[in-house]
């Protein structure tokens, strides 16, 4: 019976899906552009000469190079003018909402509703591009300064020009991913952002599981370790499912009151709280605030950088403790500072008051207010260390056997997030497609009685 109800189920969503033109030009849409920023990821800096850029990327490959180049889909490993990919806006995002919690003005803004996002927005991007200047002077002088094994250096022409010509190909390279995001989130379906983080993930699973099994042919790694890697990707994926969708349901009463000419009945309900309400927020922020100032460090240390900044390089590597602890602290302030951005309980509490709802045993107003705040802070404890654990402890295990980033906490959190996300998206719209249906098949019989 229940294998019945399933391809019941599966046959009217396709049959919906197959009259949903709407969401079908939106998937195209959000295909196409991802299929344009594949492009764009081959599309080389100039004045690099390739074949000693593949050298010392392959040296360096298992360290942060690797991690990073991992994010931008390749796009670093090619050194193309995608390299620094959407991190840049990332960062924007968080300076920019950690000064709205600080500058009275931005608070303000934040205040005006649709006119004051729009001023955020455009700071962002100014904000975006600066950092793009910054970090693609730090990638251009880094490119300068790493020598192959012949002793010839990765950049045919250095100079001024070199140096410039890479800051304005970076930098139109970000601004028009940014574009592209936000055009797939208002065109096309899911996140634009990161749906583009996913794909340079999901586009690097073919080579590094060709890597891994590689290890295996050549004796390097054991098959019994490889299949134990795949058996614990499996389990990590089924974990991230389960604890996303997980939820803490917190009983809501409505008691008995009038609405216009009728009374309505009390009725009870629910507030959902997830135990992960920053999903994967703060992994991507963590990383993209650690990965390219470290990969610049390590870049001048590994190329004949001496003092401080060598000394820092070392300390940052990739599976070093510093490097680990300075992740999962960023992992947790950030679960734990985007939790309060999008959960604001004294607000739910005044929503709650004016609807004539509360919580079962707990005042209105500010004792509701205190509940939910507690509630939602053990919560977030709960979260932060789930995703610490999960991106810290697989990490540790890729760091220590060498084999790719792909089979990470991080990695696999993003997919997996991303992919649920998509998905939901993609039901959202076709219930909206059969409740239009359904409103014009009324409208049309309305008419007809007429």
């Amino acid at each position: 019976m229940a294998s019945l109800a399933d391809k019941m189920a599966a046959n009217m969503d396709m049959s919906a899906f197959s009259k949903a033109d709407e969401l079908k030009k939106r998937l195209w849409f959000t295909v196409l552009a991802l299929i344009v920023f594949r492009l764009g990821t081959f599309i080389p800096l100039p004045g690099i000469d390739p074949k000693i850029l593949e050298e010392i990327f392959a040296k360096n490959s298992g360290g942060i190079l690797g991690m990073f180049n991992m994010f931008a889909g390749g796009a670093l490993g090619r050194m193309t003018i995608f390299a620094l990919n959407i991190m840049p806006y990332i960062s924007a995002s968080i300076i920019i909402q950690l000064a709205q919690s600080i500058v009275p003005s931005l608070q303000a803004m934040k205040k005006e509703g649709e006119a004051g996002q729009r001023k955020i927005t455009k700071y962002t991007r100014y904000l975006t591009v600066l950092i793009t200047i910054v970090q693609g002077y730090g990638i251009a002088v880094g490119l300068e300064g790493m020598i192959g094994s012949s002793g010839a250096s990765a950049v045919v022409h250095p100079g001024f020009v070199f140096t410039f010509t890479t800051i304005v190909s970076l930098v139109g390279g970000t601004m028009f991913i940014v574009w592209l995001g936000e055009q797939i989130t208002q065109r096309g379906v899911g996140n634009g952002s990161s749906l583009i983080i996913t794909v340079g993930i999901i586009a690097n699973i073919p080579t590094a599981l060709a890597r891994t099994f590689e290890l295996g042919r050549v004796g390097s790694m054991s098959m019994t370790l490889i299949l134990g890697l795949l058996v614990m990707a499996v389990a990590l994926i089924y974990i991230i499912i389960f604890v996303e969708r997980a939820q803490r349901r917190i009983p809501i009463q409505y008691p008995k009151r009038q609405m216009g000419m009728r009374m309505v009945s009390a009725e009870s309900s629910h507030l959902p709280l997830k135990i992960n309400p920053t999903g994967v927020i703060p992994p991507i922020f963590a990383s993209s605030l650690l990965l390219l100032p470290m990969t610049i460090v390590n870049l001048s240390a590994e190329n004949g950088g001496t003092g401080w900044l060598a000394t820092i390089g070392q300390y940052l590597k990739h599976g070093q403790p510093l490097y680990l602890a300075l992740y999962a602290f960023l992992i947790i302030f950030f679960a734990f500072f985007y939790t309060a951005v999008v959960f604001n309980p004294e607000e739910t509490a005044d929503n709650l008051k004016k609807h004539g709802g509360f919580v079962a045993g707990i005042r209105p107003g500010k004792n509701t207010a205190e509940y939910l705040d507690y509630v939602i802070t053990r919560l977030t404890v709960l979260g932060a260390t789930y995703l610490t654990l999960l991106c810290i402890l697989p990490e540790v295990l890729i760091d220590r056997l060498s084999v790719p980033f792909i089979l990470g906490g991080t990695t696999l959190l993003i997919v997996v997030q991303v992919t649920m996300d998509f998905v939901s998206q993609v039901q959202s719209h076709l219930i909206a497609h059969q409740y239009e249906g359904l409103i014009k098949k009324a409208s049309l019989a309305g008419k007809k009685k007429k």
